[in-house]
């Protein structure tokens, strides 16, 4: 019964599963977006020039007008009469001139043909509707303007079928004229343009050129204009030109049927969702470029700043300042509280390295929370006097370590992490901050033991260069928000005065660190107290790790949000550490996948390697920000070579630990205290040399 009772408390909730559901519906969708906006907008696949001619158009066309109809294979050309001109724009819908060319035309009773671009149509479907209710006539331009001798197959067929769409969803029309891109007169339709418009012509497409420059208006002209300035110009001049009595569109002009034939419901749909996907697309990409460089610069920051406060920190050890107090030296009896759950692998491990401590004077003792695995018989075997092992019905670590806290003999508390190796002299090192009165905690110096395989190495990584060299920022700012649970060292009267370890949060450390800063106790890092931790071996495992950490750590920051209002230490050092973690431990983490997609859209569209040279320049900032980190904690530089795939593989990871604790929290879910597998392996690094430069004052 009393095993099922424990296993029904490790199983208090499940977590949530419907925000990936959520998250699986929203990426194909965004994603998707991005690669047709990309494809269109960039042209990947696309001749954005021609290919040189080999062969001309045949005579009887370069001979005739600029208008072609094909029958049987063969082309019918036709031209507009004597003082007719027929105006044509090519591009656009343009957002600042083609309503001034509208303007333009309206003023003077005027119609013209607009030869349309698919992906700027999309863009603006509101200046369509206005050519097509005024009366103008609809062309196309292809969706993005490619050469289509040039282009593929498969590119020429989308420019015209995607096209097509665009104006269904925009105003509810099919168009048969067709202009090719990067083409003028007739004569400029040759060798694989002139197959393009066959191509086109059998499809029933009717292909408008234009006359040559110097075909006087008397004699009938088709002018082509881009919609820019200057065809807002040369049409103004036309327009006042008393040699033209007519100005019309393309086939108004040469006497043909309107080309434009009512698009059905089925296709107006398709093509109001493609206009919709344009549009997502396009906002996706104009805010991923703001969230880039936002995400990009708070990345920067933050490894400035803990490289300058890395440097302020060792600073402050190493130098000798005239008249600074020095510290008696502490030798006080210690009380060290392990709690344990099912940690048979790793107890004794813990318990021995506490017992060759230099420091002698301790009492040690074991909490068993309700373990099944021997954990408490193991611990008791010892045999030590110091040693006392405690057994509890399971009730979580925050518990555990209370129950712990109520036996403590001495005034010093140390708490330890049941997987944790103590070196030799951690202890010494790690209570010597207390002898400031001031002082009421001291983090010590976590190190990965098992980091002899990648995942292993990975977090070693992360450890030095992120948790340790925070640390080191935190206490110059005077805001250290977490003593870890791994190792740390308490004065026994600041604990009681905050009520002992809260179990609000899955985060005690936090919580507890959070509330003795609200009391008005420093905190304090002591770099050269070294513990030797065991870390997940798989990614199940670290994801569950990391997932409590993350979620307990903003269940902390939500109940001690109050500090940030306070006066006073208390209220300087929370507004720092809260800011700090809510910003880069939050924040930042949510915006850094967007990041990693927009990179990708640039790999594959905005060029290789110029997305190559930015993700490089960042790995190489990480690179010597973290060799900086590792030469301070006396690590070996040759751990950097796994920082690359690091950013590649883990740190995708953690984004989503932070995505999925961030909406556990908002949702309101209770997550339990997950236990980690474990297999004694913490004490693998221990014998290697690491050295310090200490000092006698703070």
């Amino acid at each position: 019964m009393r095993r099922r009772a424990n296993r029904a408390r490790h199983r208090r909730a499940r977590d949530p599963r419907g925000h990936w559901l959520l998250l699986l519906l929203i990426l194909p969708v965004m994603f998707g977006a991005l690669l047709f906006e990309g494809w269109t907008t960039h042209e990947v696949d696309a001749a954005k020039t021609r290919k040189d001619c080999t062969s001309p158009v045949p005579r009887s066309v370069d001979k005739g007008g600029p208008v072609l109809r094909f029958h049987d294979g063969k082309a019918v050309s036709s031209a507009v009469p004597a003082r007719t001109v027929a105006l044509t724009y090519d591009g656009g819908p343009d957002p600042v001139w083609t309503p001034r060319l509208l303007d333009l035309l309206r003023k003077y009773h005027a119609h013209a043909t607009f030869f349309l671009r698919g992906a700027q149509a999309a863009q603006y479907p509101d200046l369509v509707r206005r050519i097509r209710a005024e009366g103008h006539e609809i062309g196309s331009n292809t969706y993005t303007g490619a050469a289509m001798g040039a282009s593929s197959p498969l590119r020429a067929s989308l420019e015209q079928s995607l096209t097509q769409k665009v104006l269904a969803g925009s105003a509810g029309l099919h168009t048969k004229l067709l202009r090719l891109p990067q083409t003028t007169a007739v004569d400029t339709m040759c060798g694989a343009e002139w197959k393009a418009a066959r191509k086109a012509g059998a499809e029933g497409y009717t292909l408008v050129a234009a006359d040559r420059w110097f075909r006087n208006p008397s004699q009938g002209v088709i002018r082509q204009f881009g919609q820019n300035d200057l065809a807002y110009l040369g049409t103004k001049e036309l327009l006042d030109n008393p040699k033209a009595d007519r100005f019309t569109t393309v086939t108004a002009g040469v006497g043909q049927p309107p080309p434009e034939v009512p698009a059905s419901g089925v296709e107006r749909w398709s093509g109001t969702a493609l206009i919709w996907a344009k549009a997502l697309g396009h906002a996706f990409i104009g805010a991923m470029a703001w969230v880039l460089a936002i995400a990009g610069g708070l990345g920067l920051l933050r490894l400035a700043m803990l490289v300058f406060f890395a440097r302020t920190h060792v600073r402050r050890l190493t130098r000798i300042r005239p008249g600074s107090t020095v510290l008696r030296e502490v030798t006080d009896p210690v009380t060290v509280l392990v709690p344990a759950y099912n940690e048979a692998a790793g107890i004794e491990s813990t318990v021995r390295s506490l017992l060759a401590s230099t420091h002698r004077q301790l009492q040690i003792i074991v909490i068993d929370d309700g373990s099944s695995d021997g954990t408490a018989d193991i611990a008791a075997r010892i045999g030590d006097p110091r040693v006392r092992v405690i057994r509890q019905a399971n009730a979580g670590k925050a518990a555990a370590l209370n129950t712990g806290l109520a036996h403590a003999r001495y005034e010093i508390v140390v708490m330890a992490d049941a997987d944790t190796v103590f070196e030799r002299d951690a202890i010494h090192h790690l209570i010597q901050p207390l002898a400031h009165p001031a002082v009421g905690a001291v983090s010590g110096n976590t190190k990965v033991g098992n980091r002899r395989r990648l995942l292993g190495r990975w977090q070693h990584l992360e450890y030095v260069f992120g948790f340790n060299l925070d640390r080191r920022m935190f206490e110059v700012l005077e805001c250290m928000p977490t003593v870890p649970g791994a190792i740390g060292a308490f004065r026994r009267d600041a604990l009681m005065g905050v009520g002992g370890i809260s179990g609000d949060t899955l985060a005690e450390d936090t919580d507890l660190t959070m509330a003795l800063w609200q009391a008005g106790w420093r905190v304090l890092y002591e770099e050269s107290a070294i513990a030797w931790t065991e870390v997940p071996t798989s990614l199940r495992q670290l994801w569950r790790q990391r997932y409590r950490w993350c979620y307990g750590t903003i269940q902390a920051m939500w109940k001690h949000r109050g500090v940030v209002v306070q006066t006073g230490p208390a209220g300087r050092s929370g507004r720092r550490g809260l800011s700090y973690l809510v910003l880069f431990q939050v924040a930042l983490p949510l915006f850094a996948p967007v990041v990693d997609i927009f990179a990708l859209y640039g790999l594959l569209f905005l060029g290789p390697w110029q997305s190559a040279g930015v993700w490089c320049g960042f790995l190489l900032v990480q690179l010597l920000c973290a060799g900086y980190a590792l030469r301070l904690d006396g690590e070996k530089m040759r751990s950097l070579w796994a920082m690359p795939f690091q950013l590649l593989v883990y740190r995708q990871l953690m984004y989503l630990v932070v995505l999925q604790s961030v909406v556990a929290f908002l949702l309101g879910t209770r997550l339990k205290w997950h236990r980690m597998h474990r297999s004694g392996t913490a004490a693998q690094q221990i014998g290697q040399p690491v050295t310090y430069r200490r000092s006698t004052s703070r």
